[in-house]
């Protein structure tokens, strides 16, 4: 089979942070990736299945580990050699025409075959699984960073029955490569305790940031929903999806004070918005949303950080909570305890969510789609994917284990 491989060189990889520092997604062209050919991975045991990728998504979480800027902290939770991609709607090849799948890409107890289940898995709080380096895998706290498994940019990969959700026969593929991104956004709205008549500002309108705009929009409350959009498309996404007020980043700290009718100390808002949802993840976004929050108001993580440099005396002083949003598992909604990916299928086919799939290349132009997925909303695109729906048919063979 076609498949992108990411392999251990640190040479490579230091030379890629350099590089990305002309711009997100310029790493690739000297990261440790390469399109080979590649034995499809052996099933791991019973309960597990063959999927072949039809489109498969480009998150921010690769656009890191291309440019060399992911964090030492994922060492001991990946194994490599890896097959990015876990975003991903692909169709189940079991011998009887299996149907379209997305695949719910963590990798918990249950498909590592650790029995008893972690107290975070046996809840079905798999985001929480700590046993993501352990069990009958190798490392990989998601499919797109296993060795075993295989990932989403390639002709074939491998996922156990409990990372499979059908997808109905209505809904495009363009709108299921978007459910896993969704679904990171249901958590992260959720977990925002949210409460009728809040005053919500999200920082960031790439993929993640207008899925958690809509997310919210759908899922809470708010009472005026703030977003920061650095580009003309997407504050107007931003605005569709149903942020009540759009403003550049540098006039965030300005909306929210005549939002909040605040008082300032200089640069520093004496309140502020009640939850600030961050989904960007850098040194910069964490400061602008501790700077806009109100005393004992709440900070989400949604974008994931790498090792970033804080004052954090603001946290301290105005007593804030700085929270992180990972991923999924089941959510506490309506007094039950839904799937995650159950809300993300209705969130997507509600809010119209493939709307955010801008660009679509095969495997042979990974270098200019991951460059046009770093550069997207500058270039006014969004969600950037593969498609490998003509991609000629896998070998039928299998790697010894």
């Amino acid at each position: 089979m076609k498949a992108l491989l990411f392999e251990r060189s640190l040479p490579r990889y230091a030379a890629a942070r350099v590089v990305s520092s002309l711009g997100s997604g310029r790493g690739v062209s000297v990261a440790p990736l390469r399109l080979t050919d590649l034995d499809q991975p052996a099933l791991p045991g019973p309960g597990w299945t063959r999927v072949r990728p039809r489109l498969a998504g480009i998150c921010g979480s690769d656009l890191a580990t291309l440019d060399g800027r992911s964090s030492r902290y994922f060492e001991p939770i990946v194994s490599m050699p890896f097959v990015p991609g876990h975003e991903v709607v692909g169709e189940v090849e079991d011998g009887n025409g299996g149907g379209r799948v997305v695949i719910e890409p963590v990798l918990g107890c249950v498909a590592r075959g650790v029995d008893p289940p972690c107290p975070a898995c046996a809840v079905g709080d798999t985001g929480g699984c700590e046993r993501v380096a352990f069990g009958h895998l190798k490392a990989g706290l998601q499919t797109g960073y296993c060795a075993d498994t295989g990932g989403g940019w390639s002709d074939g990969l491998v996922a156990h029955a409990t990372q499979l959700h059908p997808v109905p026969d209505g809904l495009s593929d363009e709108s299921a490569v978007m459910v896993e991104p969704a679904a990171c956004a249901v958590h992260a709205a959720l977990a925002a305790g949210v409460t009728e008549g809040s005053n919500v500002v999200v920082l960031g309108a790439g993929t993640l940031g207008l899925c958690t705009i809509a997310a919210l929009r759908q899922l809470t409350l708010p009472g005026t929903l703030l977003a920061g959009a650095k580009h003309p498309a997407q504050r107007q996404l931003a605005t569709q999806l149903g942020a009540d007020l759009v403003v550049d980043p540098g006039e965030v700290p300005r909306a929210v004070r005549r939002l909040t009718r605040s008082l300032t100390a200089g640069a520093q808002l004496t309140g502020g918005a009640d939850v600030v949802l961050d989904c960007v993840g850098s040194a910069s976004s964490i400061e602008a949303a501790l700077s806009v929050v109100r005393p004992r108001g709440r900070v989400i993580l949604v974008g994931m950080p790498g090792t970033v440099r804080l004052d954090l005396t603001a946290l301290w002083h105005r007593e804030i909570s700085l929270t992180g949003a990972y991923a999924y598992g089941r959510e506490a909604a309506g007094g039950e305890r839904p799937r995650t990916f159950e809300l993300a299928f209705d969130l997507v086919e509600h809010a119209g969510l493939e709307r955010l799939v801008s660009a679509r290349y095969p495997l042979e132009r990974f270098h200019d789609a991951v460059e046009h997925a770093g550069a997207a909303g500058r270039r006014g695109a969004t969600k950037v994917v593969f498609d490998l729906r003509e991609q000629p048919r896998w070998r039928r063979t299998e790697t010894a284990r």
